[in-house]
């Protein structure tokens, strides 16, 4: 045996350099430490467009012209872009786990754990903490309505808005386009789900809840308990979320517009406080173009102020926020304007520019404030990011999130300094800046990445990595052409090695197994036997000691038919004549 301080000599072949076998050798005993490269998984993560307006002074009515600008006018490089440095843009990271258009985003209050909503009918859960480059994918996929399913009905409703309890971050609001919000918690289980009014009620007044779909709504600013619920109703429904079984305040909005019998749609509601103390607002929007303020606090009885044709009529105005101060409001309508109001001079429009609204198709589509209101962000029918003054609204950046296809929510987090928005291709976007942001996406980005499993999905994840690794197996079933999300044969097996699963339906869930009906429902056995063969099973034991009969068995008189002719035999009883 050699000493410790004897060299260990390894005997290797004697090969050319330029020897084909040089390929099959090992280059390394035991297991290799995966350390991540921090700075180029980072740098993979960097966008390569990012478009400046030139013009500063224009405002963002002359979006258009600010898009078309040529890569020779525009400075694509963003290493020598100041503005890089001013927003959280540089660097981002794509998550798709949608199959159709996201309509909202949110974050909870620390910024951890992400949620996004679609009109695919369901909600996703993304936790920053578990994610790595390779496995960017939610860890839960939630449909509200997926309890009240079965085999006869299907009920499912695409997702209006989700939000974070910004005081509580372990529940959030869940609007579909159903008569009954839902508390969901941060795990995606329903907490409470709000009742449904009668519709039977023309006073809205009288009913406990909601009566028709439910567009939006908001929390409290200064209550963990306390929600606002905005419906196609006309009415506000403000609620603790410790009783569901009735609202605790009814907005009703009377509309004045000719044509609308006292009744409008309310499209949008926000919920606000100013930052150093003073009176709540809340303020809605209605789709006959109606701006409406309530006193935050109470009473309700009626409006503090109301400003008629804020927007166009019968068109949705789908975005509505409130400064941190609690002075300004900025709306987004589907008339293509964009306006700043002030709270304390609550009649005109400060500011008002042109911006194109995809209401359309989304009337879901946002606008919202940054961090201490110092800006305003909104995106475009275009698929670009616009952030705006929030003193004139004029664009101060412009950059392209998905080109072409529209960008339709979007929300800042002040603590981690990111952006998330959602297009209507399906696809959530977190950008971010490795210098000014904390946490979130720079954490993702930050850590080794993991080796894909065989049966991970590549259509869901953002794949950072060089391509597959040389040792890497790859069956039929794993190929990425031949996975392809929402197959009619979900239920199968995607590897080949493995048996097939049966799909397991709601209708499925909610039944008994075999087994414990067999060993607790008294004879359940029966259920699987023949009757005919279970009876002729008894037959003799009848015959030869008869149960009921026993008692006059000596006297039981034998059975005598009577004698028919061949004649009557061949005519049968309907064939004989009808006395008169």
């Amino acid at each position: 045996m050699n000493s410790d301080d004897d060299d260990v000599q390894v005997e290797a072949p004697d090969l050319a350099e330029d020897d084909p076998m040089r390929a099959f050798l090992p280059a390394s005993f035991g297991k290799k430490a995966k350390d991540a490269d921090v700075a180029a998984q980072i740098n993979r993560s960097r966008r390569t467009q990012a478009v400046k307006p030139k013009n500063r002074s224009e405002d963002s009515g002359s979006r258009n012209s600010n898009e078309d600008v040529s890569d020779d006018e525009s400075d694509t490089d963003t290493d020598d872009d100041s503005d890089d440095d001013e927003y959280p843009t540089s660097h981002e990271m794509v998550i798709k786990t949608h199959e159709r258009a996201v309509t909202t985003v949110s974050l909870d209050p620390a910024g951890g754990r992400l949620i996004s909503g679609s009109i695919d009918c369901t909600v996703k859960l993304h936790d920053f903490s578990s994610m790595t480059p390779t496995t960017i994918r939610a860890f839960k996929s939630v449909d509200p309505f997926e309890t009240k399913r079965s085999t006869a009905t299907s009920e499912t409703h695409p997702i209006n808005h989700v939000e974070f309890n910004p005081l509580a971050g372990g529940v959030f609001l869940c609007v579909s386009a159903h008569p009954q919000a839902k508390i969901m918690s941060r795990d995606g289980d329903v907490l409470t789900e709000f009742v449904k009014g009668d519709m039977y009620l023309r006073d809205m007044n009288h009913t406990k809840g909601h009566v028709s779909e439910v567009t939006t709504g908001a929390w409290h600013p200064t209550d963990k308990n306390i929600c606002v619920t905005a419906g196609t109703d006309s009415t506000l429904r403000i609620w603790d979320i410790n009783n569901r079984r009735c609202q605790k305040e009814v907005l009703v909005f009377k509309s004045k517009a000719p044509g609308t019998a006292g009744r409008s749609r309310m499209t949008a509601v926000a919920w606000g406080t100013p930052t150093q103390g003073g009176n709540n607002i809340l303020v809605s929007t209605a789709l006959d173009g109606t701006l409406v303020m309530w006193s935050g606090n109470g009473p309700f009885s009626r409006p503090t102020a109301e400003i008629r044709e804020a927007h166009k009529p019968n068109t949705w105005t789908g975005g509505i926020d409130i400064s941190s101060d609690g002075r300004m409001v900025v709306t987004r309508g589907g008339d293509d304007l964009i306006k700043l109001w002030d709270t304390r001079k609550f009649k005109e429009p400060l500011v008002s520019v042109e911006h194109p609204s995809t209401s359309d198709e989304y009337p879901m589509t946002n606008i919202k404030y940054g961090p201490n209101s110092t800006s305003i962000i909104t995106g475009s029918s275009t698929g670009y990011l616009h952030i705006l003054n929030p003193g004139n609204l004029r664009a101060e950046y412009t950059t392209p999130i998905t080109a072409g296809v529209p960008v339709i929510t979007v929300n800042w987090h002040p603590k981690i300094n990111q952006i998330v928005t959602g297009s209507a291709n399906g696809e959530t976007h977190v950008l971010y800046n490795p210098e000014m942001s904390t946490r979130g996406a720079v954490d993702v980005m930050s850590r080794a990445p993991k080796r894909r499993h065989v049966d991970d999905n590549p259509e869901f994840t953002t794949d950072m990595s060089l391509g597959l690794s040389a040792d890497a197996i790859v069956t039929p079933g794993a190929l990425p052409s031949a996975r392809r999300a929402g197959q009619a044969n979900a239920g199968k097996s995607k590897d080949p090695r493995r048996p097939q699963v049966p799909q397991q339906t709601p209708f499925m869930r909610s039944q008994p197994d075999e087994k414990h009906i067999s060993e607790n429902i008294p004879l359940s056995r029966m259920l699987h036997e023949d009757p005919r063969e279970a009876l002729l099973k008894y037959a003799d034991v009848a015959k030869k000691d008869p149960m009921f009969t026993s008692a006059w068995k000596a006297t039981q008189p034998v059975t005598q038919y009577a004698d028919v002719s061949d004649d009557e035999e061949e005519e049968g009883p309907d064939k004989k004549k009808i006395k008169r």
